[in-house]
């Protein structure tokens, strides 16, 4: 089996339920805190509760925040092949999540951001492997330049995958272009990929699988495009063709960590043999399980996404 790797920060989201966000200078009681290993963390847990041999190749530091991600890296059989960062702690976000699942964020930085071309190598991709890359690691020269250097070096069978994010089409355009030319999945947001598309002089198109196919172009070779919608599942472009996947709606609780879970439940199932098609209906059940439980860190099993897709039909 092939393996994941995320080269991604590692947080501790720091998350408050509010009733709404507070009016600017003003204050607002939330009704519960809790701490959760994110960011990469998210999509690696999903992934390794779906089966798969993942690896954490981002920087962890050596404070409580740092203590929590290695705890829950480990409690999850996940490999952390980089060395802690001695002497400085891991990064938060906090995470508002509002009654309607609706979340905003506040991010600082830490021992996250502090990797280099050596502690990305320790992960040792081989051909297979699954190299995950979010965009906001190319937001940030601490992050970028590293990421940029070493990409370039791996095998050509190793399987890049970008999760854009927010961050990616606000970037320069010599470091969009760069990362895209690495690219071999695109895994976004519907969102995202109009973004996209927007600021490379393109018009998005209507409908999920129109825009899927839109974006494909734009990355290496005969590159994967998978495009999510929320509770309208998501589009995959593969071997020139585009296929509609529907999702599976439900009342959220939390959608913190929903595409995510996505990510990590369809990259498992790929690097398993998994067809794209039917490791993104997989990957819809699980991020529709997600959205009903609460916190970054309550991705659901394989057994758990059997029983879902056996009851829902």
């Amino acid at each position: 089996m092939s393996r994941v790797v995320h080269t991604g920060q590692a947080l501790v989201d720091v998350v408050v339920e509010v009733p709404d966000l507070p009016a600017r200078g003003q204050n607002v009681m939330a009704s519960s805190a809790t701490d959760y290993a994110g960011g990469a963390v998210t999509v690696l847990v999903a992934a390794a509760r779906f089966g798969a041999d993942c690896v954490h190749a981002g920087a962890v530091g050596t404070g409580p925040h740092g203590d929590l991600v290695r705890s829950v890296l480990a409690a999850e059989g996940i490999a952390a092949s980089a060395a802690p960062v001695p002497g400085l702690d891991t990064g938060i976000c906090v995470v508002m999540v509002e009654p309607s699942a609706e979340r905003t964020f506040v991010t600082t930085l830490g021992a996250e951001r502090r990797i280099s071309v050596a502690s990305l190598a320790t992960s040792v991709p081989q051909p297979g492997d699954l190299v995950c890359v979010t965009g906001f690691s190319l937001a940030l020269a601490s992050t970028r330049d590293p990421l940029l250097a070493w990409l370039p070096q791996l095998h050509p069978d190793v399987v890049v995958v970008l999760d854009p994010g927010a961050a990616f089409a606000g970037l320069p355009d010599d470091v969009r272009r760069e990362m895209l030319e690495v690219t071999d999945v695109w895994s976004s947001n519907a969102e995202e990929a109009e973004d996209l598309l927007r600021v490379t002089g393109r018009t998005p198109p209507a409908g999920l699988a129109d825009l899927t196919t839109a974006v494909a172009p734009l990355l290496r070779g005969d590159a994967v495009a998978v495009v999510r919608d929320g509770p309208q599942g998501c589009a995959v472009r593969v071997a020139g063709a585009t296929t509609y996947v529907p999702g599976f709606p439900q009342t959220p609780v939390d959608t913190n960590g929903a595409g995510d879970t996505h990510t990590g439940a369809l990259l498992a199932e790929v690097a398993a043999g998994t067809p794209w098609v039917e490791g993104c209906r997989r990957a819809n059940a699980a991020a529709a399980i997600k959205v009903t439980r609460r916190g970054p860190e309550s991705a659901p099993t394989v057994a758990e996404v059997d029983a879902f897709l056996a009851a829902a039909g």
